[in-house]
């Protein structure tokens, strides 16, 4: 039976790792262009499915080992079974993201008025997903998930808060597509990490009668659901900002300033 533990305990181990090199390159080619994006998620689901296997195996394997006092077993099976469930955890997560969260790829701080791209529309020109605000219907899922996403208001002339708007965009590495400090925009292209998803930014500055409004506004290139990666990075890019040294200021301070007549 020991034999028998051994093998089972090491096929499993090796199974996982192999789903988790499947997981991995599911995200990587899809960066690297070697296929679709659905193509990747296709993987990432076929690896999650023979992680969950390697997993199973494992724990027969550790049933086994414990039958047996082998422990060398033991500790193969325990590895086999938490990179198992690592690499089905990461769909699970998603999907359950998924579910919990409106299926939009669109969040701006000011779905009544929200900031327009300029530069990066050559950029978006195959892109699936359009630049064109989807309106009231939108406003209204954006708002019942993300309510937290408001404009910021900073007691600091435009000059200065779009200094420090720029440098926040660096720091969290944006990819810098235009800076208009005169017509207060600043255009940027984020790239996820595993998938390589191209998500654009552009802020806006808006003088107010005691400081400046920032608002800022991220869309998806492709898919019709962002599981909230969209509003995740409005909410870095406004926290940066806010520890970066401008002094806020309150949401009743000021209204928009306009010009004498």
């Amino acid at each position: 039976m020991r034999a028998f533990a051994r093998v089972v305990a090491w096929v499993a181990l090796l199974l996982a790792l192999v789903a988790a090199a499947g997981a991995v390159a599911a995200g990587l080619g899809t960066r690297w262009e070697w296929w679709h994006f659905s193509t990747g998620f296709a993987a990432l689901r076929r690896s999650a499915q023979l992680g969950l296997g390697a997993g199973a195996l494992a724990v027969l394997a550790g049933v086994l080992a414990a039958l047996t006092r082998h422990s060398g077993v033991l500790l193969a099976a325990a590895l086999g079974l938490a990179v198992g469930l690592i690499v089905a955890g990461v769909p699970w997560q998603m999907l359950r993201q998924a579910r919990g969260l409106p299926p939009i790829h669109d969040i701006t701080t000011d779905p009544d008025s929200p900031p327009g791209f300029v530069a990066v529309l050559d950029r978006r020109r195959d892109a699936p997903n359009p630049t064109e605000y989807g309106g009231p219907a939108i406003a209204a899922l954006q708002r019942q998930a993300y309510p937290d996403i408001q404009p910021a208001r900073f007691a600091a002339p435009p000059e200065r808060v779009f200094a420090r708007a720029e440098a926040a965009a660096r720091k969290l590495g944006w990819e810098i597509v235009a800076t208009v400090p005169g017509e207060g925009r600043l255009e940027a292209t984020d790239t996820t990490v595993w998938f390589g998803f191209k998500d654009d930014v552009v802020v806006r500055l808006t003088p107010i009668a005691s400081g400046t409004r920032v608002d800022a506004r991220s869309v998806s290139r492709v898919g019709r659901s962002d599981l909230g990666a969209n509003a995740a990075r409005i909410r870095r890019f406004l926290r940066a900002l806010r520890e970066n040294g401008l002094p806020p200021l309150s949401p009743a301070a000021g209204a928009v300033r306009t010009a004498p007549s």
